[in-house]
């Protein structure tokens, strides 16, 4: 459990850190780098590139910050752009792979619980889920003036499959739906 008075929502986050160790000037500082009206949902601690930081998964995106002495690193991946994640555990600690816009980031030593259970949030956000745990639908394309054609509507929708944002069954649907639109 790590006390810090920042805010509401970074203090009920950080509550739930069992360790801070090289990141509370991170927490004190990530109001800095949110956006505005940009709510913290879950904080985790690991190593992205050379520095240990806080990993940061708020309403609109994750965010990897190092606040050093003397330099300041932030990284952020909206959701829209990271097509999966993975996470592979170890006995203490674990790496979360993010892949974003054809570029992967591994963030190394996170803690085990923590990673797990921000991978777990991350896939569940990805998937249309977002805080209730249940899957939410994914609208289905309705054609506009200015839309794209079928056949970039069709790829979009074999990548959301890829990227298991909607199941088989939502994807013969709203295939069907596109087909059918012709």
């Amino acid at each position: 459990m790590v006390n810090v008075t920042v805010r509401p929502d970074i203090d009920a986050a950080a509550a739930k850190l069992v360790s801070a160790v090289g990141s509370r000037r991170e927490i004190q500082r990530l109001p800095e780098v949110l956006w505005e009206g940009e709510t913290v949902e879950m904080l985790a601690t690991g190593t992205y590139g050379k520095g240990l930081g806080l990993v940061a998964m708020t309403d609109k995106r994750l965010i990897f910050f190092k606040h050093g002495m003397l330099s300041q690193q932030v990284e952020d991946f909206p959701y829209g752009r990271i097509s999966s994640v993975q996470w592979s555990g170890a006995m203490i600690s674990g790496t979360l792979t993010v892949f974003a816009s054809g570029n992967k980031a591994e963030i190394k030593q996170m803690p085990k619980d923590q990673g797990k259970a921000l991978a777990d949030a991350l896939r569940a956000r990805l998937a249309g889920a977002g805080t209730t745990g249940v899957a939410q639908p994914v609208p289905a394309a309705i054609p506009t003036p200015g839309a794209p054609d079928v056949a970039s509507r069709l790829r979009t929708l074999d990548e959301l499959r890829a990227a298991g944002a909607i199941t088989d069954e939502e994807y013969r649907d709203r295939r069907t739906k596109i087909l059918d639109g012709i």
